[in-house]
């Protein structure tokens, strides 16, 4: 359905199980999300490839464990804060290559689709923002009690195709 004209850093060796051969020649995942370009500086393009290589060969953890030291960490920390990165030049390569990837498929795609609450206990409810009020209950007079939950909701997407989805759809 899609073209497979991707390349993967890993690659299968004669006997079918993962090789990491010459990683130098073999393109990393991350270049094809990067948009270098976008950046104001283009050391700021070269720096943010280099921390998404490390932070996406870590793949779940935390920055300090994708890092392994305090000196990467805190740079990373530092890129982030930067006033001259913004969410749109990091983002920017992501969405091209998404777009490419969406262009590639003639088949059906399926949007896999989940709201997550974040829930904080703070005692100024407008510093982190409003996710509902909730009844608890009554009181020992018999009224009904109301708290409100702060937090925030994050809406996420995965995008599949049926290809991808190895399970036998007719069960």
């Amino acid at each position: 359905m899609c073209s497979s004209g991707t390349t993967s850093r890993w690659s299968a060796g004669p006997d079918g199980r993962q090789d990491d051969g010459d990683e130098s020649a073999v393109e990393h995942w991350t270049e094809r999300e990067i948009d270098k370009t976008a950046f104001k500086d283009a050391r700021l393009g070269q720096r943010f490839g280099e921390l998404l290589k490390q932070i996406g060969d870590g793949m779940g953890g935390s920055i300090p464990f994708a890092r392994q030291d305090w000196a990467n960490t805190k740079a990373a920390y530092r890129f982030f804060a930067n006033e001259r990165v913004e969410e749109a030049d990091i983002l920017s390569g992501h969405f091209a290559a998404t777009r490419a990837r969406y262009d590639d498929c003639t088949g059906p795609i399926l949007l896999i689709q989940d709201t997550t609450e974040f829930s904080y206990q703070r005692a100024n409810t407008s510093a982190i923002g409003l996710t509902k009020s909730v009844n608890s209950g009554r009181n020992k007079d018999g009224r009904w009690r109301h708290h409100t939950v702060c937090g925030m909701l994050m809406h996420s997407s995965l995008a599949v195709t049926v290809e991808a989805c190895r399970w036998d759809w007719r069960r």
